[in-house]
């Protein structure tokens, strides 16, 4: 097994999930078979509890675990089934050691970050990179792991320790560290500086890891000298300094990696056993790549959610539509429009706002309702989708929005007017949607109704049993919940739309 840790500096956010995602395609486009792991260091146990703010989408796996939205990009690049485990939080670790020690399986020992926290995520680690993540049930030849946050944030200096040590356990042949930072390029003065690059290799020096390759984020092309200097500053030879400077699409970062070098430094590296043979993947790569900047003909989507400040939120709903404009050869724009806007209060208190979020709805193609908690801009949603079904827009309601979809027909269509979701009024005479059973209100994550689950339908007169190929396995809950809508999305909405 060999493993590839991708650790990150100067700012967070800086793209390591999808450097980490690139770097296993290219190597999977060599005929290797590659997992990958997201360690994130908060102290949550996952990201179930999470606002949509603090770290954008919660990525819903086919095992219902509620996971960090990296996952999801491992998953489209890699074309892989992950499970919960291979999310990997301190809260896990500090849980499962706990819980040894609770059971006595320390005889006594004082537990401590060294060498009980430590050895649990080493032990993890190699665990999980054995776990077969595609059909042929085969164990995997590399496993990518991606380290959250920053290099010299408090939150991961175990993890930065336990793969100090892991490099020793594993062999210097079957590990290397990816370092990812940020060359700023202030407007001022147009120049590319490198001094936070060389600040945080030092720091990762410090605590015991020398980065093997510095991929180096940044707005424009890395001039020679600049490569020159990280090299000599940094200890690497100037192949080894990696530009990753900003795309048109993230599709094309596999192929930037791929032309510098990066598959036959790891070969060399990590003596990979990699096939001579073009390769074909990343042929289909660039192919689908070209299309996307070649797109003339344009549709827009209006996607009426709660929390579209932050388009993290809604990451796998817009990659979905992405993925399907392209498919139909169209490019895509995204109408963002906070729900909240669309309600009459805010006629009243903010017009502008409400004329303006009513323009958009009305000069969209198709229209998306994402998912959702709480009562906040739940109405707004509710006038959206009517709207929609009047003027006979292409509509699809994604999890709360398909609920909202069954309470907006009960009220106009059958007259309901107080139907409601339980979640919001749990005293409505209509709860045409409920609570499932596993909902506890004092349990706070894990509990819904999540993943990929077989669903029985009972009666064969439904709508939806009546659409072509329809089997009575399909997973409805997998339909509503699971990150990549693109299928449905296309068949559904952007379809309709040539």
């Amino acid at each position: 097994m060999k493993y590839i840790l991708v650790t990150g500096g100067v700012i967070s956010g800086i793209g390591k999930g999808i450097i980490a995602s690139s770097v296993g395609t290219i190597l999977k486009s060599c005929g290797l078979r590659v997992t990958a792991i997201k360690i994130d260091p908060y102290i949550n146990i996952d990201a179930g509890t999470f606002s949509p703010y603090e770290h954008g989408e919660v990525f819903v796996l086919d095992d219902g675990g509620e996971v960090d939205l990296d996952l999801g990009n491992y998953e489209r690049f890699l074309d892989i089934r992950l499970t919960k485990d291979n999310n990997l939080t301190t809260g896990k670790i500090y849980q499962s050691v706990i819980n040894k020690e609770r059971r006595g399986d320390y005889l006594g020992k004082t537990v401590q970050v060294v060498p009980h926290i430590t050895d649990a995520i080493q032990e993890w680690v190699m665990r999980q990179a054995r776990v077969p993540v595609d059909d042929d049930g085969v164990e995997p030849q590399i496993c990518v792991i991606e380290l959250g946050g920053t290099v010299g944030d408090i939150e991961s200096m175990p993890f930065i320790e336990a793969f100090r040590q892991f490099q020793f356990k594993v062999k210097r042949e079957n590990f290397c560290n990816i370092h990812v930072s940020l060359v700023p390029q202030p407007s001022a003065t147009g120049e590319q500086k490198t001094k936070p690059t060389q600040n945080s290799v030092r720091e990762l020096r410090g605590l015991g890891l020398s980065p093997d390759l510095i991929m180096c984020r940044c707005s424009t092309p890395l001039e020679n000298s600049v490569k020159e200097k990280i090299s000599m500053f940094c200890h690497v030879e100037p192949e080894q300094v990696i530009c990753v400077a900003d795309v048109s699409s993230i599709y094309r970062v596999p192929l930037l990696l791929e032309d510098q070098g990066v598959v036959g430094y790891f070969c060399q590296r990590l003596d990979l056993p990699i096939e001579t043979r073009p390769r074909k993947m990343l042929t289909k790569w660039k192919e689908m790549s070209d299309r996307s900047d070649r797109l003339l003909e344009q549709c827009s989507i209006a996607l009426v959610g709660k929390y579209t400040k932050f388009t993290d939120s809604y990451a796998s709903v817009i990659k979905a539509l992405e993925h399907s404009a392209l498919a139909i050869n169209h490019k895509l724009e995204i109408k963002y429009i906070d729900s909240a806007d669309l309600e009459p209060n805010t006629l009243t208190e903010e017009p502008v706002k409400y004329h303006e979020a009513w323009q958009k709805l009305c000069s969209a193609d198709g229209i998306l309702v994402p998912g959702g908690f709480g009562v906040r801009g739940t109405e707004g949603k509710i006038q959206a989708i009517n709207w929609a079904r009047k003027q006979k827009k292409p509509f699809l309601g994604v999890c709360l929005g398909m609920q909202l979809a069954v309470c907006e027909f009960a009220r106009n269509m059958l007259g309901w007017e107080d139907a409601n979701s339980t979640e919001f009024d749990p005293e409505s005479k209509h709860p045409v949607v409920i609570d499932m059973p596993e909902h506890n209100p004092g349990q706070m994550g894990g509990t819904m109704r999540l993943g990929k689950r077989r669903t029985i339908f009972k009666t064969t007169n439904s709508i939806l049993s009546k659409r072509p190929n329809f089997e009575s396995e399909n997973c409805l809950n997998l339909i509503l919940f699971r990150g990549t809508y693109a299928v449905l999305i296309q068949n559904i909405v952007l379809k309709r739309l040539v």
